[in-house]
């Protein structure tokens, strides 16, 4: 019997995977991998490694998690090393339980490595910090993806009223939604929203407003998924501490001034 990690490659930068996390990509037999994983990564696979695309975009998938449950069990079952490589953490929305019951139920022993969330992370990289003695002493994290066909269970009174900063994930395409039940149940329309599209990465991308304003903005920025979502008055913040965008400009000054 071989062993199945499942391992969180981060939000995006390369230098983000952990320590356990590299040396399971190294390790492995067999690397089943993520769409939003940085493919920088797959360079450290040992020589011979099958490297196998387990893909999803909106709408779209290039392998249902039934496939993905088969390979891993298959991989294990053969005495190969598989490492399942996910994006950001495999237990915030990556579906990384569903694995792991999976392999529960075969008896293929796993270990679980987590990753760094782009729910932490990309917030970071804006400048705005999830966390303020003096704005936010709470801080949730939300999907904005409803399952097809099934209700909203997302209970938004409580996250209006109770919560100081949220960080939705995979929630561009319902913002207007999202927007329009948290002012419904009391948040004021003038709470600040950014939206970090690939944050950590060099296409970083950042815009804010507020919730009456974020919609339009969105719509003329043609901001799309991944982006995360950060609602709440740690927002601010991002006018003195957005270092990542001024460290790659100054990188940018400084290459231009030597060409």
């Amino acid at each position: 019997m071989g062993k199945v990690y499942l391992v969180g490659a981060g939000p995006g930068d390369v230098d983000l995977i952990t320590v356990k996390g590299l040396r399971c990509i190294q390790e492995a037999d067999v690397i089943l991998y993520d769409r939003l994983i940085n493919k920088e990564l797959l360079s450290y696979a040992k020589p011979g490694a099958d490297l196998i695309y387990c893909g999803k975009l909106p709408k779209y998938h290039a392998m249902i998690q039934e496939t993905i449950h088969h390979f891993l069990v298959k991989y294990a079952k053969q005495g190969k090393t598989v490492t399942r490589l996910k994006g950001g953490d495999p237990f915030v929305f990556g579906r990384g339980a569903e694995e792991a019951e999976e392999l529960a139920n075969h008896g293929i022993p796993f270990e679980v490595v987590p990753g760094i969330t782009s729910g932490i992370a990309a917030p970071a990289y804006a400048g705005i910090p999830v966390t303020h003695r003096d704005w936010s002493s709470s801080f949730a994290i939300v999907t904005g993806h409803m399952r097809a066909g099934k209700r909203d269970a997302i209970h938004w009174e409580s996250l209006a009223k109770g919560i100081d900063t949220l960080a939705i994930y995979m929630g561009v395409g319902n913002l207007p939604y999202i927007c329009e039940q948290l002012t419904k149940f009391g948040r004021a329309e003038s709470t600040p929203v950014a939206l970090v599209h690939w944050g950590t990465t060099e296409s970083q991308q950042t815009i804010t407003g507020t919730l009456g304003t974020i919609v339009e903005i969105a719509r003329t920025s043609d901001i799309q998924n991944p982006s995360m979502i950060i609602i709440g008055e740690v927002v601010k913040l991002r006018e003195k501490i957005q270092w990542f965008e001024q460290t790659k400009l100054h990188e940018e000054i400084i290459q231009e001034a030597y060409v």
